[in-house]
């Protein structure tokens, strides 16, 4: 009877755990995802295919074109707008037994990768992006392939489409195969791409670029530039440099090829024009050019302008200006009526001339 009695206990409690792991599976959300276009049936969890359900979407009914199917719920054609959070009840009670996120996606196309070293000859990175988006999570595989065996690759900190290798060896002649693979829920896609370690080196633009006027000179600019940070090795791998510049006023460039010189002086400016310049980089004897370097800009030595010396400083002696007379007095004067009835206005301080006026005209 104790082993009976146990053996029951035993049954008893495998059916409640997996009672409860069933109820725990239709609590908690799961992933479903599906093709875009294509018709999707979600079950509503564990129920027999007899059983009553309802679906909501984001918590109210569904409203996109579907149809019931026993504890099924079919949509057809669906597209991005079918993504959501879709929960069941079974009837008559409303009791939730299941919640499903849909997420309608495509399979990923071949990814579009490229490879460079800005290091050389530390080193080189590849990069890769899919031209198409899938819109749901996809995961990618990188593997780098040199002489027959498989080089370790590192994933970058910032860009997670990204890994970086350290060359195995300097000047080979065996070529490197570089194979991504994007894989998502619904398939997957790869692509290769095999190069050779000279074809991928490309600096980095030059750094630091200044441009100056050379005082006196009014077509002269003095151009100055430090090698890319970024190149390790400038004294065993020496660079070569490319300047171009123009004035703002003309579209076509003028171009300088330097041989690792840092410095350039411009004796053809036009004077008084404001001027644009650019610097790329590239290794002596391999690789390609760098992107240029941002766009500086100067304008050459100006003459300044004579100062003029106004002629009417008064500090000159000789240009001294004299005050105004003051007007003559406005207070009324006295006066006489001359032979003829002619009105001669007379001073008031002159009484001698007074006097004789008077003399004459007892005459």
């Amino acid at each position: 009877m104790a082993n009976l009695g146990t053996s029951l206990c035993c049954v008893v409690l495998a059916a409640v755990v997996v009672a409860y792991a069933q109820r725990r599976s239709q609590l908690v959300a799961r992933n479903q995802y599906e093709r875009m276009g294509s018709d999707v049936t979600m079950k509503c969890g564990f129920l027999e295919d007899d059983a009553s359900v309802s679906w909501k979407v984001n918590g109210t009914d569904v409203r996109a074109q579907h149809r019931l199917d026993g504890p099924r719920l079919v949509l057809t054609h669906v597209d991005l707008g079918h993504n959501g959070l879709y929960s069941c009840f079974q009837n008559p009670l409303g009791e939730r037994r299941d919640t499903i996120i849909l997420r309608i996606g495509t399979i990923p196309r071949e990814p579009v990768v490229s490879c460079r070293s800005n290091t050389y000859p530390k080193g080189f990175y590849c990069s890769w992006h899919l031209l198409h988006p899938t819109n749901i999570p996809t995961e990618f595989q990188v593997e780098v392939q040199h002489n027959m065996r498989v080089l370790d690759v590192q994933k970058d900190h910032v860009h997670k489409n990204k890994i970086h290798v350290l060359f195995p060896e300097v000047f080979s002649s065996f070529p490197y195969r570089v194979n991504v693979t994007a894989t998502n829920a619904l398939g997957s896609a790869s692509y290769a791409i095999s190069f050779e370690e000279s074809s991928i080196v490309k600096p980095d633009p030059p750094e630091r670029v200044v441009a100056t006027p050379i005082p006196s000179n009014v077509r002269r600019l003095e151009v100055s530039w430090t090698s890319p940070s970024s190149w390790p090795e400038v004294d065993s791998f020496p660079l070569k440099y490319f300047l171009r510049y123009r004035p703002l006023i003309k579209d076509q460039w003028q171009h300088v090829e330097l041989s690792e010189s840092t410095s350039h002086t411009i004796t053809d400016a036009i004077a008084g024009k404001e001027y644009i310049i650019q610097v790329a980089a590239k290794d002596t004897e391999i690789g390609t050019w760098s992107d240029w370097s941002v766009a500086v800009h100067a304008t050459p030595w100006m003459d300044q302008p004579k100062q003029i010396t106004s002629t009417t400083d008064t500090s000159d002696p000789l240009l001294e200006t004299k005050p105004s007379p003051q007007p003559a007095s406005a207070e009324p004067r006295y006066g006489v009526t001359p032979v003829g009835g002619a009105y001669i206005p007379l001073p008031f301080s002159t009484p001698l001339l007074v006097g004789a006026v008077l003399l004459l005209s007892m005459w």
